[in-house]
């Protein structure tokens, strides 16, 4: 699993995106409770990795879940 470095400010929460053919990969990210990810505070390829992730849900990846930092 791709962990993208928490920014300063965080909530304590990642959004995680599990692929769909291998069970160990996936991508998360530093978002709030609701699974809001402040865009702004990522860098341009965590951003992009993000923006990827959400438009490849239901092909490459399974509908994201929203969990406790820390907790895999």
């Amino acid at each position: 699993m791709s962990r993208i470095p928490t920014p300063a400010g965080a909530t304590g929460y990642e959004i995680r995106f599990q692929s769909l053919f291998d069970a160990g990969r996936g991508l998360s990210f530093p978002c709030d409770a609701q699974g809001q990810v402040q865009l702004e505070a990522l860098s341009e390829r965590a951003r992009l990795a993000y923006q990827h992730a959400r438009a490849m849900v239901g092909r490459d990846y399974a509908t994201p879940v929203v969990l406790r930092d820390g907790l895999h």
